[in-house]
């Protein structure tokens, strides 16, 4: 039986995906379920090495030990480790490949949707529920042709999205609204909550930055962003 799922996406790097994702698996193996962790691509010179000589992300790894398991190259079968401002050490399955430059990377990009999907179906197989980490943000839209790691993954799990923003950042509200808004319909469909990360202080100040947040995304109230901003009235 196929698990069930969950993807943390983000309105960009740096906003608490890995962390929140951690935390799920943690709360889902305390009641008591077999969860296992998945990013179908990561870019990070902070590699692990797993028990079997397999390179993944170090927040791969981590979220693996919350879940109480051993990391395995599945959990993260694309690594891109940079080397220059312009290409990366390209890690599948734990091994490297070779070095590539952007564009190399892109035109060798249809050869990893096989990959990635055959990791995936091998966790789904084995664990009760799979929690997925995106990638940056999904709303990059000059990048959305080579985005394999974010809605592409999300409809391949069937998984419900849910969105992280970073309000110590500032500005959380646009990035959560500006996210959805660059989202495709299809895309926005899957989008069932969002994620206020870091907030500090009195919680009453921000119940009517989320009753607009509301109203102008359809999130909240059952989850399906019915029209979009620019559409509402």
């Amino acid at each position: 039986m196929a698990a069930r799922t969950i993807m943390i996406q983000g309105t960009g790097s740096y906003v608490g995906k890995s962390v929140v994702t951690a935390a799920l698996c943690r709360y889902f193996r305390q009641e008591g379920f077999r969860v296992a962790p998945f990013k179908s691509q990561n870019m990070s010179n902070n590699s692990f090495v797993t028990s079997e000589g397999g390179e993944i992300g170090r927040s791969s790894a981590f979220q693996a030990q919350a879940c109480g398991i051993e990391p395995h190259v599945d959990m993260n079968p694309i690594l891109l480790k940079p080397t220059s401002e312009i290409g990366a050490q390209v890690v599948v399955l734990g091994k490297v490949v070779k070095v590539m430059s952007a564009r190399q990377y892109h035109q060798y990009q249809p050869q990893l949707l096989r990959v990635i999907q055959e990791s995936f179906q091998r966790l789904s197989q084995e664990n009760d529920i799979v929690v997925i980490e995106g990638a940056g943000s999904p709303a990059e839209i000059n990048l959305r042709p080579y985005d394999i790691v974010n809605m592409v993954t999300a409809r391949m799990a069937s998984a419900p999205v849910v969105i992280v923003g970073d309000i110590n950042l500032g500005g959380v509200f646009a990035w959560l609204v500006g996210t959805l808004e660059l989202l495709t319909f299809e895309e926005r469909s899957l989008v069932r909550a969002f994620i206020i990360n870091k907030f500090r202080g009195d919680i009453s100040l921000l119940y009517k930055g989320l009753e607009l947040l509301e109203n102008m995304t359809g999130i909240g109230r059952g989850g399906f962003p019915v029209k979009s901003a620019r559409n509402r009235g």
